[in-house]
């Protein structure tokens, strides 16, 4: 056998580039397929339909067990809101990322912390009211997904440019008086 040197072995380690640590490290690749190879904003715009699914699904079970009224009766309930801490705690480090790549953009800023509450606000209401029947429960859940693309669609387009927000008029031509 062959007896590789330590000295071999430090050469041919040192050769090997330092992998930098990434942001999105960590991230379930359930709720953020792109981790890997896109930016943390990205991954949140992917993440937030994508983990109200998820618990949208866990409710839909549970109403299916236990019918509409008593989908939050005693313990009926837990899965999803087992599955609502969950993902909140998974949705953390792309929404930190998001917001640490908006830098100092306050508008920026804020449409990403806008864009979270309304996320949080609609797993909150996957709960079905004591009155409320299968269709209008359904349409009600459904709703969320419209709010999240307007958003992001808000979010991913870039501001405009002084130039462009100012509209350039010309000043209005002043009338000579007619000649009578």
């Amino acid at each position: 056998m062959r007896r590789i040197s330590s000295l071999t072995l430090l050469a041919a380690t040192a050769v090997l580039p330092a992998v930098p640590a990434h942001a999105l490290d960590n991230v379930d690749p359930y709720i953020c397929p792109t981790a890997l190879h896109g930016t943390g904003t990205n991954c949140f715009f992917e993440a937030v339909p994508q983990t109200y699914t998820m618990c949208r699904q866990v409710k839909s079970i549970e109403i299916m067990e236990f019918g509409l009224a008593g989908a939050q009766q005693g313990v009926n309930g837990a899965k999803t809101e087992g599955c609502i801490e969950k993902h909140k705690r998974l949705i953390a480090r792309p929404y930190q990322a998001a917001l640490r790549e908006a830098g100092r953009n306050k508008t920026r800023v804020q449409g990403l912390q806008t864009l979270y509450a309304t996320w949080t606000r609609s797993l909150t209401e996957l709960t079905p009211g004591p009155e409320e029947f299968d269709a209008g429960y359904k349409q009600r859940v459904t709703h969320p997904y419209s709010a999240f693309d307007a958003q992001i669609k808000l979010l991913r387009e870039p501001p405009p440019t002084l130039a462009e927000a100012k509209p350039t008029t010309k000043p209005a031509a002043k009338k000579k008086p007619a000649k009578q």
